[in-house]
This record gives structure tokens, C-alpha cells and sequence, in this order.
């Protein structure tokens, strides 16, 4: 994804969980743990205790659906991209 100033390398895992976080105004139940560990994951191929980062970004995606609107759309595609 291309942000500011051209630049083209990809966000960590975890930058992309903390717009999710500010922009979520009531985080679903079912999201939330898959989230917090987003948080501490910089790329999908790190580990998260005995979970690949890839699983824990496919766990977020499949339990955020009540997660709408423009953003949610552009960051969720953003992490779809990470894990193929």
C-alpha cells in the first residue's frame, strides 16, 4: 500500500492494529484477543506463542465483520494482502 511520500515499504502488523484500535469504537468480543496480539506482531511471518502471525491476522479477519465502513475496508484489505 502507498502512503505518504511515495513510500511503498509495508506497514507492520502491528501499525496496522493501532489504527484499527483507534478507529473501532466498540472492539467486537470475538476480535479483541486476535487484535491485542496483532499488536505485538511486526510482520504475519513472526510468532505469537505457539500461533503463527499469519493465523492470527486470518483469526482477526474472519471474527471482525461487525468491523464497516471505509477504513475498516482499507485496513482489512491491507492485512488480506499480508496473508495472501
Amino acid at each position: 500500500m502507498k502512503r505518504q511520500g511515495g513510500d511503498m515499504t509495508p506497514r507492520t502488523v502491528k501499525a496496522i492494529a493501532r489504527e484499527i484500535s483507534a478507529d473501532w469504537a466498540k472492539v467486537s468480543y470475538a476480535a479483541a484477543p486476535y487484535l491485542d496480539a496483532m499488536g505485538d506482531l511486526n510482520s504475519v511471518d513472526d510468532d505469537y506463542g505457539y500461533d503463527s502471525g499469519r493465523s492470527v491476522v486470518r483469526y482477526f479477519l474472519s471474527n471482525a465483520s461487525s468491523y464497516r465502513g471505509e477504513t475498516a475496508r482499507k485496513l482489512k484489505a491491507e492485512l488480506r494482502g499480508m496473508v495472501g
